[in-house]
């Protein structure tokens, strides 16, 4: 379990499908991420939801859950786990109930895989994707300390259209000096 302020990450349980079900079917959610939307049976994404708690080797899915009276409200990853060469991607943080997006949640799940990733993991680098057009996810990966490092032009084919994707990275360096300063 990674603590925060108002919210714990926790790996995935068997039983989160319940929850992931509504956000997979959720258009408010699924027009946001960087990957392709697919339509998936309530079986599907049970065991998706499944594999992904049996599995913590190259990827952690976490469920994102409120401490005051420990609801899931979405979730968030770190995939592509790469240990050889000391790095890995965020995969899509997820709030699932509208009522939840707006209050920082994403960002301090951000903030929390982070830290897990440098202070847990030896990892040098952390690097993600969002859709070149979802500009909150740009401010907030540049606000969380990540530099972008390029674009890759009509990556997916998503919504009858072609979407480019900005790529982001921090290094391990940078992580160090935003957020392990004020602590020494």
């Amino acid at each position: 379990m990674i603590k925060g302020e108002r919210i714990y990450l926790r790996l995935f349980e068997p039983m989160d499908y319940m929850e992931t079900i509504k956000y997979r079917n959720d258009e408010e959610i699924t027009k946001l991420l960087g990957g392709n939307t697919y339509c998936v049976s309530t079986e599907i994404e049970k065991r998706w939801v499944e594999q992904k708690s049996i599995s913590n080797i190259d990827e952690l899915y976490f469920a994102i859950c409120l401490k005051s009276d420990n609801s899931m409200i979405g979730y968030c990853s770190i995939i592509n786990i790469d240990l050889r060469n000391l790095k890995a991607e965020l995969g899509g943080t997820i709030i699932g109930d509208s009522s939840n997006r707006g209050k920082g949640y994403g960002k301090e799940a951000q903030i929390l895989m982070l830290r897990h990733c440098f202070e847990e993991l030896p990892l040098h680098k952390v690097y993600g994707y969002s859709l070149a057009e979802h500009k909150v996810t740009e401010e907030m990966m540049i606000s969380l300390g990540f530099h972008i490092d390029g674009t890759l032009r009509d990556e997916v084919y998503k919504n009858g259209n072609f979407k480019s994707y900005t790529i982001y990275s921090i290094l391990r360096n940078e992580y160090e000096a935003i957020y392990l300063s004020d602590n020494e």
